[in-house]
């Protein structure tokens, strides 16, 4: 399992948010200069991170985002399905999804259930602020 860049470059700029003081606005620019992530990149993942509802977007003067909740609150399950979609370690375990050839004889497929919530339940475990934590 590997993240794609896109995830990756959310969770860094999301990490470089929440070490502001809660509810400071932040523009792509300063976050994109702050991580450097390339500004194009910044703006499109700031908008769907605040599409999913991580970020709030705020127009005109004084204007950025902002994160929507204390950053305790946003994991990096959160993070990952904003930009990714439902983490689902196989596609049985989508809901409605039978697009697999193997579905109707799988002895395994009973067991990705548990193995996709083991892995969403480690990743929901991390909350933003201990990803924001600056190591020396």
């Amino acid at each position: 399992m590997r993240l794609t860049a896109q995830a990756d470059y959310a969770i860094v700029m999301m990490s470089a948010a929440a070490r502001h003081r809660c509810g400071t606005r932040l523009s792509a620019t300063q976050l994109s200069a702050e991580t450097g992530v390339p500004l194009p990149t910044a703006q499109k993942l700031m908008q769907r991170l605040s599409h999913a509802g991580l970020l709030s977007s705020l127009r005109g003067t004084g204007g950025g985002f902002r994160l929507t909740r204390p950053a305790a609150a946003i994991n990096l399950a959160d993070i990952i399905e904003a930009i990714e979609g439902p983490i689902a370690m196989t596609p049985c375990v989508e809901t409605g999804r039978h697009d697999c050839g193997l579905e109707g004889s799988c002895q395994t497929k009973p067991h990705w259930g548990a193995v996709n919530g083991a892995v969403r339940g480690a990743l929901a475990a991390v909350p933003l602020t201990q990803l924001a934590e600056v190591h020396a």
